[in-house]
């Protein structure tokens, strides 16, 4: 059975003044269905960047790789068919830091 959800050499790029940030640099990662996924790191290590780029909620950022949605490519999906699938199909929970 395929995954629910994968992501592939997933890459996140930020144009600065003097070059490129590059926040996201090659992650994959799958979630199975019935499955839960955990993104764990260090702040400041794209967990953040990384699940925004795959719900199309990161502006002002290049955004390369695939994120498969049951076959359909999130990353590759107009704005607003994207809009559709969000809270019905596929949902973020944020991190409350305090």
């Amino acid at each position: 059975m395929s995954p629910l959800l994968e992501v592939t050499e997933l890459a996140v790029r930020f144009p600065v003044e003097d070059g490129t940030v590059r926040a996201v640099d090659g992650a994959s990662w799958s979630v199975e269905r019935g499955r839960t996924l955990a993104i764990v790191g260090e702040s400041g290590s794209g967990k953040s960047v990384s699940a925004l780029s795959v719900m199309g909620l990161v502006t002002g950022a290049e955004v390369a790789g695939r994120a498969l949605l049951e076959g359909t490519d999130l990353l590759a999906l107009p704005r607003d068919e994207l809009r559709r699938l969000r809270g019905d199909r596929i949902a973020m929970v944020f991190q409350d830091p305090l």
